[in-house]
């Protein structure tokens, strides 16, 4: 088992200095046009300078009508590049890799956010979502091509691809989701094509130091989790990433689907031959022991989402104190400004059940 402290290599771009990634966080805090404002900048950097291995920003959208909620961070257009160019060189600077995820929403992009009908595989009544046609598909590969391409000129040294959560590369994979009948549809293989001409289209068009990883769920969203654990084993098998990212909302969780039970989530991914490709979770990591537990379970590296919106330095406290303790839930917006998140931020975490103090009122 690895040390958290222990360097890891990738198979293109710089190795990691330790095992704690910063995990792809909403945070509400870009302007509305999706160039990258200085709460954000702010947000990120400091993490960079509290010790994180990798520096992941937010979800970054690949397509103004893909867009999942305000204030998310744009690498659709020119415009977004002085200040992705900024982020970059900061983070790189304070000796974090730097790393941008892609998005689209596809059908969760909310109508009155992009304007008209969101996209979806496949028309979808409940999200009021519309069909893309053969060639949409083809330009939303392409478009998430693009932004890969967009980032490393930014200076960026990865991108990583978000098909987790329901959003579009989730849709494709969803058998529930995804009623296509052309090659983009029916058996899991079509529905995993579009993600893996995706990365071939990102391989093909960057150069050999710029990394890539792909971050999946495997389950919920009408995924199902044995054809998500044959997806993983053919991208592990491929060789083409640089690492998979499972977010598994619970690290120590069990699978949902009951013929799957019996055995924890990650174990299922946990066993599946990797080669170089490196593999890492998400999910409730809050403390040193979850930590050391993800690696002890078969994990290469770790991310953290929560415990590093508390502490923006959780690996430089960790390095200090190996018994370190977080701060206990719930903290005060004071704690949280102090960390370096923004107003938008702050409110965002308040809507989270238990994490911000109710400040308290004055006695009449």
């Amino acid at each position: 088992m690895p040390d958290l402290f222990e360097p890891m290599t990738l198979a293109h771009g710089p190795a990691l200095k330790n095992r704690l990634v910063l995990a792809p966080l909403t945070n509400l805090q870009s302007h509305p046009d999706g160039t990258l404002s200085d709460d954000e900048f702010k947000w990120l950097t400091f993490r960079a300078e509290g010790g994180f291995a990798l520096t992941m920003t937010c979800a970054a959208h690949v397509q103004r009508v893909g867009q999942g909620f305000p204030g998310q961070l744009g690498v659709f257009g020119d415009e977004h590049v002085a200040g992705l160019t900024r982020l970059a060189a900061r983070i790189r600077e304070l000796g974090s890799v730097a790393v941008v995820q892609l998005h689209h929403a596809g059908m969760r992009s909310p109508k009155d956010l992009i304007g008209e009908a969101p996209r979806c595989p496949s028309d979808n009544a409940e999200f009021g979502a519309r069909a893309l046609s053969l060639a949409e598909v083809e330009q939303l590969r392409d478009d998430f091509i693009a932004a890969a391409v967009r980032a490393e000129q930014a200076g960026f040294q990865g991108a990583e691809l978000h098909g987790a959560h329901g959003y579009v590369l989730a849709q494709f994979l969803s058998p529930e989701v995804n009623q296509r009948t052309d090659r983009y549809g029916g058996s899991v293989e079509n529905r995993a094509r579009i993600v893996h001409e995706i990365i071939d289209g990102v391989r093909a068009s960057t150069g050999p130091d710029f990394s890539l990883g792909l971050r999946i769920s495997p389950e919920r969203f009408g995924l199902k989790l044995g054809e998500i654990v044959e997806v993983a084993r053919g991208v592990l098998a491929d060789g083409k990433i640089d690492y998979l990212d499972l977010s598994l909302w619970d690290y120590a969780k069990a699978p949902m689907e009951e013929e799957f039970q019996g055995r924890s989530l990650m174990s299922y991914f946990a066993e599946l031959p990797r080669g170089q490709v490196r593999m890492g979770c998400a999910g409730k990591v809050m403390t040193p022991a979850d930590a050391r537990a993800c690696l002890e379970r078969g994990m290469d590296y770790v991310l953290l989402g929560r415990a590093a919106i508390l502490h923006h330095d959780w690996p430089k406290k960790l390095a200090a104190d190996p018994d370190f303790k977080p701060i206990a839930i719930p903290v005060s917006a004071d704690h949280l400004r102090a960390e370096r998140l923004g107003p938008a931020f702050v409110k965002y975490m308040q809507t989270w059940k238990g994490f911000v103090a109710e400040p308290e009122t004055e006695l009449a």
